[in-house]
């Protein structure tokens, strides 16, 4: 095997890991809240564990090597997704889609939800894939930044666009073109995964809140306001405020960002930087408004006819949970037609319906009106255009970038 040279975490990315595990996106559970993206969720020992060995920083030259594809053969697949991330019969016995995927097809899927943050999971298959090894796995779904670096190690195998149609032809324009995959040659996006700007408006006296700046300036709401300690949501979001694209910014409108929200924070307009804490406090009106994530407000509407969200003129941050087959996968043509099933319309309503996540086909609203016509109408669920055209990803960051952004961002919040 290929030696390397480990790339450590630094004490600013471990930082990062600990403070989504307690309270970020990684604390939390499927379907009622958001989870982790940006770094992920980790067990403190699973942290101190990568911190010693690293991930390798470039990939080897065969690892990402076509394997022998055994699907002509062997009519099967499997599937490791996250918890809840899949419908499930009334009776909680079945799962519908992917049960019908098998009468269709014939093709059995071994589906095992093993995935419970992206770093954790990373740690699992690294070591196999790192020696070209098969990882028992034919399909995985794993967060942008987490795709983005299995691609650059040259750890996914590239797509096969005949056996992905619809795929093709469905995935929506707000997915379709990711600085780490563009045109999707290797991924495609299971969920997206929005940050918006959310309000109680009975705390604000009846007013809306929808632009960052409102929440930076606006004295009536000093000291009632809070923002993510998940860097690039809060950071992504004061960019777009800014006039910036968080796909292109530089390390000065970096630090500008900063300063920004640095001045909110000596002001004390901004009362905290938080996880999925600021659900309470939102509900209860303690928090009168805030950056936060779109699963959250779904939730918290269905209790709070209160609670209302904002899509800032500026725009606003989506992330993404994705598709990949890992190198030396046994069934990689299998896969690639379990990946297109779900970009079926019929199917993708389906799916939509059950996990409430923000569908990235095209083409589903009328199906997903026939199950729920709030859900079809709800651009949380289903961006509208407009919507759609404001979404902005935020880019994928080196090594050296990472650890120095999340060290000045840790000081702005305290952390």
């Amino acid at each position: 095997m290929e030696s390397y040279e480990p790339e450590r975490l630094s004490s600013a990315q471990l930082a990062a890991m600990r403070r989504s595990l307690t309270s970020g996106r990684g604390a939390l559970t499927r379907r009622s809240l958001l989870r982790a993206s940006g770094m992920g969720a980790l067990a403190l020992g699973g942290m101190a564990t990568l911190g010693a060995c690293g991930i390798p920083p470039a990939k080897r030259a065969d690892a990402g090597a076509p394997s022998d594809d055994r699907s002509a053969e062997e009519k099967e697949v499997t599937f490791s997704n996250w918890t809840e991330y899949m419908d499930v019969s009334e009776d909680e016995k079945g799962r519908p889609t992917l049960e019908a995927f098998t009468k269709r097809t014939g093709i059995r899927v071994k589906y095992t939800e093993d995935i419970n943050d992206n770093v954790e999971f990373f740690g699992k298959i690294k070591p196999q894939l790192a020696a070209g090894q098969n990882t028992g796995r034919d399909l995985i779904c794993v967060t942008d930044w987490l795709a983005a670096r299995i691609i650059r190690l040259g750890w996914a195998q590239k797509l096969d666009p005949s056996n992905l149609p619809h795929a093709f032809a469905n995935v929506s324009a707000q997915f379709r073109t990711p600085d780490w995959d563009p045109g999707r040659a290797y991924s495609y996006p299971w969920t997206g995964i929005p940050t918006v700007i959310a309000y109680n408006v009975k705390a604000t006296g009846g007013r809306k809140v929808d632009s960052v700046t409102q929440l930076l300036d606006d004295p009536k709401l000093k000291g009632r306001v809070s923002f993510l300690s998940e860097m690039r949501d809060t950071i992504g979001m004061t960019l777009l405020d800014q006039g910036k694209d968080p796909g292109k910014f530089t390390d000065t409108d970096f630090d500008g960002a900063i300063g920004r929200l640095q001045k909110a924070v000596d002001k004390k307009q901004i009362r905290r930087f938080t996880g999925n804490d600021y659900t309470a406090d939102l509900s209860k009106g303690d928090i009168a408004a805030c950056v936060g994530w779109a699963g959250d407000i779904i939730q918290l509407q269905a209790d709070n006819p209160d609670i209302r969200f904002a899509i800032p003129a500026a725009g606003y941050i989506t992330s993404s949970d994705n598709l990949l087959v890992p190198a030396q996968a046994r069934h990689k043509t299998n896969a690639e037609k379990l990946i297109d099933y779900y970009y079926e319309p019929p199917v993708a309503a389906q799916l939509a319906a059950y996990i409430n996540y923000v569908c990235p086909v095209d083409g589903v609203r009328d199906e997903l009106a026939r199950i729920d016509e709030s859900m079809a109408s709800n651009t949380l669920i289903l961006p509208d255009k407009e919507m759609a055209a404001k979404s902005r990803s935020f880019r994928s960051l080196s090594t050296k970038e990472e650890t120095a952004y999340e060290e000045k961002f840790a000081k702005l919040i305290g952390a």
